[in-house]
């Protein structure tokens, strides 16, 4: 996974480009997006990084070692990015459009996961949704149906 997470970051510094995504930079790509989600109001509670680790776990069938890692490295991945793009260019080449909506109920799990949608929030989960390809249909269903989740 180091490999791949190097060759991420060269990517999105503009060091290298592949052909090749594989699926370490595909899980890499998504968890930077979702950490992004959680770190965009300023303040990353241990419920948020808490509910991240349960749906990267769940998502990637990965062992706890595996997503201290993969977290870290999206930590890492989400400082370094200059913009979404990276992140959801990987998603859009690799992912069909149901991968890609599950991406974005996972974007939505984590904004309700504090209990306080910010506004920052919800725009980053509609600006990801556009740039992977999901309707505005989808994004705002896929919002309904987490925060029934939350209520819940």
């Amino acid at each position: 996974m180091i490999s791949a997470f190097k060759q991420f970051l060269a990517d999105l510094t503009g060091d290298k480009q592949t052909e090749d995504v594989g699926e370490d930079r595909c899980r890499l790509a998504a968890a930077a997006l979702l950490f992004h989600v959680i770190a965009i109001d300023g303040e990353v509670s241990d419920e948020e990084k808490a509910t991240l680790r349960d749906l990267l776990k769940r998502r990637f069938e990965l062992d706890d070692a595996d997503v201290d890692e993969l977290v870290a490295a999206a930590e890492v991945a989400d400082k370094e990015a200059v913009d979404l793009y990276g992140f959801t260019s990987v998603l859009k080449r690799q992912l069909d459009e149901k991968d890609r909506e599950r991406i974005v109920a996972m974007m939505w799990e984590l904004v309700f996961a504090d209990g306080d949608v910010h506004e920052f929030e919800d725009n980053l989960v509609w600006r990801a949704a556009e740039l992977l390809g999901v309707s505005s249909q989808a994004r705002i269903r896929l919002k309904q149906a987490a925060r029934a989740d939350d209520a819940g």
